[in-house]
Formats: structure tokens, C-alpha cells, sequence
């Protein structure tokens, strides 16, 4: 640990507003089941599961562990802070790739009615501990999360 390098501290934030065309409780739930969740929260194709749990609750822990094809290991660990049913979540989230820990991460998450569907706005502000400026690579991730969530809600949307 003494002899390890230390990288300059890497600040960035963004904001992702998404519509859905399904009501706040539900897109609320997308994030609260973890069936749900399993659905939309995952790595993409080249990526395999490992570990996956998520005790939604306020102090409660999430952790999405996954192996990509090349053997790179990535593991989000995550702690709610404050959950207020339907309305808004705010939690704290690492992201580790191998064994160098890459950031730590504010998000919130904020459900509102729009016409009969539900304006979800997501924040993040990240510290990047590895010297490099990720913010944009994390708004395309985090987007294509997003994407799956329409996907998933669509899918499982009563006609």
C-alpha cells in the first residue's frame, strides 16, 4: 500500500431523464424487486453473472458481481441512504474492476407522474480514483441500464 501510486482525484457528475410509459409505482418497483431488478440491471452480452443481492431498504446493501469473457471481474457495491417509496431513492455506490477500485458514486433517483407514465431523473456525481475522467463511458453505461429498464417495463406491462 505505501509504494502504491496515487492518481489525481477525478470529479464528474451528470443527470439522465427518462420517460416511461408506466406509472411511478411501477417504475419504482423496477428498482425495488429484485426480480425485478435482475431483469435490466446486469452486465451486457460478453458478461456472466456471479453474485447478485439487493436488501432494499434504507441502510440496506446491493452488490452485482460479473466475469466478462477476457476474465476482467466487476463488482458494484452499493448502500441506500434514503428510500422513500415511489418518489425517490438515494444511494452510494463503488464500482471495482479486478482488484483497483475504480470510484465511489452519489446517485439519487426521482419518480414523477407525467400524463399516465412516470419522468424518472437520475443524478450521479462520481469520484474517479484512478486519475482518468470516466464520466462520460458512466453516462453511456448507465443509459444503456436505462434502456434495459424500458425494455423490461414494456415487456412486462399489461396490454
Amino acid at each position: 500500500m505505501e509504494n502504491e501510486p496515487v492518481h489525481a482525484l477525478m470529479h464528474g457528475s451528470f443527470v439522465i431523464e427518462r420517460r416511461f410509459q408506466a406509472p411511478p409505482e411501477t417504475v419504482f418497483k423496477a428498482w425495488a424487486d429484485p426480480d425485478a431488478k435482475a431483469q435490466w440491471f446486469i452486465g451486457p452480452e460478453s458478461w456472466k453473472l456471479v453474485e447478485r443481492k439487493l436488501d432494499f431498504r434504507s441502510g440496506g446493501e446491493e452488490r452485482l458481481e460479473g466475469l466478462f469473457k477476457d476474465g476482467t471481474r466487476t463488482v458494484y457495491a452499493a448502500r441506500f441512504h434514503e428510500i422513500i417509496v415511489g418518489k425517490r431513492l438515494v444511494y452510494v455506490y463503488d464500482m471495482h474492476i479486478n482488484d483497483a477500485y475504480l470510484s465511489v458514486s452519489l446517485a439519487s433517483v426521482e419518480f414523477g407522474p407525467d400524463d399516465g407514465g412516470t419522468t424518472m431523473t437520475y443524478t450521479e456525481q462520481a469520484v474517479y480514483l484512478d486519475g482518468k475522467d470516466d464520466t462520460e463511458s458512466r453516462r453511456h453505461g448507465v443509459g444503456a441500464h436505462f434502456d434495459k429498464l424500458a425494455d423490461a417495463l414494456q415487456r412486462n406491462m399489461p396490454n
